[in-house]
């Protein structure tokens, strides 16, 4: 749920997290971390088979990255430095012509927006999804993704869309360390049907749980619709 009045300073990641992403370091066999687990989990989107996606590079996760680099032209050599990195992160961000979603078709926008976010873009946009709307449907999980893009497309929430989603306050599941937990599959999913241009919402900046909002000002923005246990307004 969005936090609307709250001035709360920035969250930074628990104890013994990883701040690495895929691209911020070299990555060699048996380095560990998160970073490693999006390579896999990035490899394993694209076809690659790395094995399990358990944050460790071993030797299936060093066999799938030699297939791809060979495919892409570059050294295959198994180390993912940052032409590897950028190469992987460009190819997941390529569009696709339908959405993933087994129950809502929805037609695909020009690539240039989706392509204008990164890697990094689309990480902390699962975390928020995840973070914010576990447990709502796939159409609830996209449209608070959608908020977050609405926010930024409107320039007054921010510049950038981690400066949308970092500003302090604004949203519980970075204010109280959800947001620093793994997201699962479909939150990759719904992030990049919103990516995409999908807005389940009708253009909504705002949303709260009713059952637990304490703020009477929420109610005084225009209400758009319903989704799940979220009220979205304008």
């Amino acid at each position: 749920m969005i936090l609307t009045f709250s001035l709360l300073s920035a969250v930074i990641p628990p104890q013994g997290a990883q701040a690495a992403y895929l691209g911020d370091r070299v990555l060699v066999p048996y380095s560990q971390g998160y970073d490693v687990q999006q390579l896999q989990r990035d490899l394993s989107y694209l076809g690659f088979s790395p094995g399990s996606i358990d944050g460790i590079f071993g030797l299936q996760t060093l066999a799938a990255v030699k297939r791809f680099q060979a495919q892409s032209g570059l050294e295959a050599d198994g180390v993912v430095g940052k032409a590897t990195a950028n190469a992987i992160i460009r190819e997941v961000s390529k569009p696709v012509s339908t959405l993933a979603s087994p129950t809502q078709a929805v037609s695909t926008p020009a690539p240039s927006r989706f392509l204008s976010f990164s890697g990094r873009d689309i990480e902390n946009l699962a975390r928020l999804i995840y973070g914010e709307a576990r447990g709502e449907s796939y159409e609830g999980k996209v449209a608070v993704a959608a908020v977050a893009l609405n926010r930024l497309d409107s320039k007054k929430f921010g510049q950038s869309l981690s400066e949308v989603i970092f500003q302090p306050g604004a949203f519980t599941a970075v204010s109280d360390g959800q947001f620093y937990l793994k997201p699962d599959a479909i939150s990759y999913q719904a992030a990049e049907a919103a990516l995409r241009g999908w807005d389940p919402t009708g253009g909504a900046i705002y949303y709260w749980n009713p059952a637990t909002a304490t703020s009477k000002w929420v109610w005084s923005r225009p209400l758009i619709k319903t989704i799940g246990r979220h009220v979205f307004a304008r």
